[in-house]
């Protein structure tokens, strides 16, 4: 495990990784931003991603975790990292065929448990939220939201009951495309994984 980062040092490992790029971007919303969070690009570097879930798996050494779950597909793969350096199961909460999420595959929480829900990226908390429904249904102790990166700058973590803690934080600069200054000063349009959008500037 190495050292703690502070937030400056972890914004300057993301930059250097690729993992958030500058530009003007088209997003899965449909709005607009200058900056690009690519989470996956940190998986591509497996020393990175063991220092990361280090720092997460430290804060529960003394807590007697039973079960780390991550949503699909890169909490799915922070929670395996943290339960390994725990020593404790992994489990993944899946999209359900009628919404939300789900344990399928054999998993099962026993009442009481307790359980780490480990996620890469907040921005609107969606699977946060379907992960910690399914497992109530299990009566586990959930004793926290463990965030590699929250780009509400903390406001979408105020919907979860349980305590949420992120290593880092950022408020995430978005437009309408219709307002979007980057258009306005003719930047062109980029969706991450494409080429220019000519017809969307």
């Amino acid at each position: 495990m190495i050292p703690h980062v502070n937030s400056s040092e972890m914004l300057q490992l993301f930059h250097d990784l690729g993992v958030c790029t500058r530009g003007h971007f088209l997003l899965s919303s449909g709005r607009h931003s200058d900056e690009y969070w690519e989470k996956f690009r940190i998986f591509e570097h497996p020393n990175v991603t063991e220092r990361l879930c280090g720092e997460i798996a430290e804060r529960y050494r003394d807590q007697a975790v039973a079960v780390v779950v991550g949503p699909t597909t890169g909490g799915a793969l922070l929670a395996q990292e943290v339960a390994r350096q725990l020593g404790v199961r992994c489990m993944i909460a899946e999209p359900a065929a009628g919404g939300g999420r789900e344990l399928r595959r054999g998993f099962v929480l026993r009442p009481g448990e307790r359980v780490l829900v480990v996620d890469d990226v907040l921005t609107t908390g969606l699977s946060v939220r379907e992960t910690l429904e399914a497992l109530r249904a299990y009566g586990p102790e959930i004793l926290g939201v463990e965030l590699l990166i929250d780009r509400s700058n903390g406001e979408a973590s105020r919907q979860f009951d349980v305590p949420c803690h992120a290593l880092f934080s950022i408020a995430a600069r978005s437009y309408e495309a219709a307002a979007c200054p980057l258009c306005r000063a003719g930047q062109p349009l980029v969706k991450p994984g494409t080429r220019k959008i000519p017809d969307q500037q």
